[in-house]
This record gives structure tokens, C-alpha cells and sequence, in this order.
């Protein structure tokens, strides 16, 4: 459930990254077109949508894995992982530059989750 939980995460915060970058500027839509065309620009995005579906889907998820495990596992591991696979999924779906210091803290992520699962 721990998988299921990083991975529905992870595509919802890149689905939703994505469709705020390709809407724009909500300040500049929101002069434009007043607050109801800022919801609208936001809500009418596929992608938006997709990835709000995709953290629910991470929110269900975590709840069935707090029903089976502890807590004190589930939610460091889920939020570290998380952590891990959004600085991959940033450098390779979204093209960001994520620099050595972002590498070092998901590899001293990932130790931290293996001390806990021990």
C-alpha cells in the first residue's frame, strides 16, 4: 500500500504541476476574467483534473494502509518516498534542473526509510 500511495502521489503532483504551468499566471487570468475565469481556467484543464483524481486516489489509498499498518511506518515512509519520486519525476516529466544538493537529500531520504522499515 506504501507503493500505491507514492504512486498515486506522485502523478497527481505532477499532473497538477504540469496544468498550472500550462494555464499561467492565475493573477494575470484572474484580471482578465475575474476569479470565476481563474476557477474556470483551472477547472476546465484535463490535466488539473487528472491529477486532483490521482491524490485522491493517494489520500484512499493511504487510508486503507493506516487501517493494516502503523502509523509511525506509513507516514514517514509515504512522505519520504514521496519526496524521492517527485525529484525524479521533476527532472525527467517536468525538465526541471534538480541539483546535486535535491539528489543527496532523496538518497539520505531513502537510508532513513530503510532504518525505519527495520
Amino acid at each position: 500500500m506504501i507503493g500505491a500511495v507514492v504512486v498515486t502521489a506522485t502523478v497527481g503532483d505532477v499532473m497538477i504541476a504540469s496544468a498550472m504551468r500550462s494555464i499561467g499566471d492565475l493573477d494575470e487570468i484572474r484580471a482578465r476574467s475575474g476569479i470565476f475565469g481563474a476557477i474556470r481556467a483551472v477547472l476546465g484543464s484535463t490535466r488539473f483534473v487528472t491529477g486532483v483524481t490521482f491524490m485522491a486516489l493517494s489520500f484512499f489509498s493511504l487510508l486503507f494502509a493506516l487501517s493494516n499498518a502503523d502509523l509511525s511506518l506509513i507516514a514517514p515512509a509515504t512522505a519520504s518516498l514521496t519526496f524521492v519520486t517527485n525529484a525524479v519525476a521533476a527532472k525527467f516529466f517536468l525538465k526541471e534542473a534538480v541539483d546535486r544538493r535535491r539528489w543527496i537529500a532523496a538518497v539520505l531520504v531513502c537510508a532513513g526509510v530503510a532504518l525505519i522499515t527495520r
